[in-house]
């Protein structure tokens, strides 16, 4: 196994463990991750992992960026994808954000049945949407993170999933 999947296989599981127990993914962990992948891939790669290791950060961060600007997830969130994108560069990036989404759209659904919020759940994306047509793509204050009444999701879970898929099919 590469160095880098080891690194985003362990910050991946260490932000999850962080993320399940507080809600949160601390910023020394994210920048942490992303500044030794920047350094691990100039080492090995030279200018072309430079430019590897910042277009993987731009896409890991870009994945998440319209949901966590829409209120829908937290900033630690878009800057673990970031750092994972970092280690993996550009196109692997892709490939962790398209399996992400893949996860999450899973472990959200298992998550509102377990906890009794699917229907209702359900009901907002359908307000939600009506909500965009009518006023434009924005968030809407009732159903943000900050705001919102439903059961939280520790978002990592997903980019754990997301990476260890990653890893084994890439």
């Amino acid at each position: 196994m590469a160095i880098n999947h080891v690194a985003v296989l362990l910050v991946a599981a260490i932000a999850c463990v962080w993320d399940v127990r507080t809600r949160r993914i601390p910023n020394i962990l994210t920048f942490g991750a992303a500044g030794a992948a920047l350094l691990f891939q100039i080492a090995t790669g030279g200018t072309d992992g430079a430019m590897s290791s910042a277009g993987g950060w731009l896409v890991g961060a870009g994945a998440l960026f319209v949901a966590y600007a829409l209120g829908g997830m937290g900033a630690g969130d878009v800057k673990l994808l970031a750092a994972l994108g970092a280690w993996l560069g550009p196109r692997e990036a892709l490939w962790l954000a398209l399996y992400t989404g893949v996860a999450g759209g899973l472990i959200a659904l298992l998550w509102a049945t377990v906890h009794g919020y699917l229907i209702q759940a359900v009901r907002n994306l359908w307000v939600l949407l009506g909500y965009w047509r009518l006023a434009g793509i924005r968030p809407m204050a009732e159903l943000t993170l900050a705001t919102g009444k439903g059961p939280r999701l520790a978002y990592a879970t997903s980019i754990l999933a997301g990476t260890v898929a990653t890893v084994w099919l890439r």
